[in-house]
């Protein structure tokens, strides 16, 4: 198991988490109930913890805490950044086309997931998990990466972003 990493701030204050989060469901046109319930745990999940620090000029004033709205526009994540009264602070745009491979290769496996679960022994489940688990890893630190010197994020936080960049993917 991988120990969340710290990237940026090095102590985080209560103010530097997200209290909100939101999906632009205009790009979403179907979710299954696996992936609704995946969507509802990521929330959840990250709502409980997290650590986000907008560094950008724009937004770096105020510490958080954050509402966020996600949102892919022409191709790029758009992250609308807003204080906790709601008032926009910045937009942080990120390309998707590095996350192109690992969404689609992430789709593959949580399917297998899925049939797995319905249909396998527990130790096909634990391997297709396990491969699930690393491929989300994979994605998390790709997605630290690219928000360098825009938003600091924790481990944990960017794995439960990149879920939610997937749910922003399905297409139907």
């Amino acid at each position: 198991m991988r120990a969340p990493r710290s990237v940026g701030v090095s102590e985080p204050l209560p103010t530097h988490r997200i209290v909100d989060v939101a999906l632009d469901d205009r790009t979403i046109l179907w979710r299954s109930a696996d992936i609704e319930q995946e969507r509802r745990v990521a929330i959840f999940d990250l709502l409980e913890g997290n650590r986000f620090y907008v560094a950008t000029e724009a937004a770096s004033a105020y510490p958080g805490p954050y509402r966020i709205l996600l949102r892919v526009e022409d191709g790029r994540l758009a992250i609308d950044v807003s204080d906790e009264g709601g008032a926009k602070l910045d937009t942080i745009i990120v390309p998707l086309s590095p996350f192109r491979r690992t969404v689609r290769d992430y789709f593959a496996i949580c399917e297998s997931y899925y049939q797995a679960i319905r249909q396998s022994t527990p130790h096909e489940i634990e391997t297709i998990d396990m491969a699930r688990r690393g491929i989300h890893n994979d994605a998390a630190d790709l997605l630290i990466e690219r928000l360098s010197g825009k938003i600091d994020v924790d481990f944990d936080t960017a794995r439960r972003l990149f879920t939610l960049i997937c749910v922003l993917h399905i297409k139907g």
